[in-house]
């Protein structure tokens, strides 16, 4: 196998800011599951101690569930920024409140962009925290391999993962899981740097027929989609695949559920996939080839 070539000595890095985000709820309360009954869980927003890199994505009592720390801009331009730029491995730092100078890692993109830390800082940390990142990763390109677009990827990582060049000339990927494309929930047709693609069939204690044996998913995991294309926006096409990151937990409405933030997408053609276990962020972020920019 050969190491990769990009173009990252070419990339902007850039600091973009935001703040831990509340919660949010209305006056109504109940949303209803994929067998009609009703629930009032915790997930979305503000700061989740539960399910950190490499842990099980599925079987807590959540909707939407969202690890460490929720983070978007008042401001709705410079969210969107937020959004599009913040790719997976970027630094993120806690610039107020008792838990400032704290770092941790950008692993996904949802309805806010998430990152990880360690318990000590999330004691520490609450909404309204001022944090900043370090943007770096939008533009990647893989020299040797022009048809395979790069999404939300900070460069830092790619010693990390399991990726290479095969002797044949494709892209040699590692994937904890392939997901079938019946899988594909909600964010099909938005745009591949902003939030993840939710995949049904991971629906732990509801109907068995509901079940894609999708519910083993830990955050962190790559995976690969089958016939998707998320080159521009996000789709489905046969004969293209989408390699992604699980960046969101439980889900319990029906058409949702633990979703992966993309991180390459082309021909099938062009890749060369196995599976292994040990196909998790939390591998890639431990291993001595990353710069220290990207730890958590």
């Amino acid at each position: 196998m050969m190491s990769l070539r990009t173009n990252a000595d070419r990339l902007v890095a850039q600091t973009l800011t935001g703040e831990v985000w509340p919660p949010l709820a209305d006056r109504h309360g109940y949303r209803v599951d994929a067998d009609g009954h009703p629930f009032l869980l915790p997930g979305m927003g503000g700061v989740s101690m539960a399910a950190h890199i490499g842990e099980a994505a599925t079987g807590y009592a959540s909707d939407h569930l969202e690890p460490g720390l929720s983070i978007r801009h008042a401001n709705e331009g410079a969210n969107a920024a937020l959004q599009f730029l913040s790719c997976v491995g970027n630094r993120v730092t806690v610039r107020s409140g008792p838990a400032a100078g704290a770092t941790g890692t950008v692993f996904g993109q949802h309805a806010y962009v998430l990152a990880d830390f360690d318990d000590d800082a999330l004691g520490l940390v609450t909404t309204g925290d001022r944090v900043s990142v370090e943007a770096f990763g939008q533009g990647l390109v893989l020299l040797d391999h022009p048809s395979i677009r790069v999404k939300n990827l900070d460069p830092r990582l790619l010693g990390g993962l399991p990726f290479s060049t095969a002797p044949d000339g494709t892209l040699a990927v590692q994937v904890a899981k392939r997901v079938p494309a019946e899988a594909a929930g909600a964010g099909g047709g938005m745009l591949s740097e902003f939030a993840n693609t939710d995949l049904m069939g991971a629906y732990p204690g509801l109907s068995d027929d509901l079940s894609l044996g999708l519910e083993s998913l830990r955050i962190g995991d790559l995976v690969l989609l089958e016939d998707q294309d998320h080159s521009y926006g996000r789709g489905y096409r046969p004969g293209w695949v989408t390699v992604g990151v699980i960046s969101t937990g439980e889900c319990r409405l029906f058409g949702h559920g633990p979703g992966p933030s993309t991180l390459l997408s082309g021909p099938a053609s062009a890749f060369t996939i196995t599976e292994s276990d040990e196909a998790n962020l939390a591998i890639a972020l431990s291993s001595p080839a990353i710069p220290e920019t990207t730890h958590a």
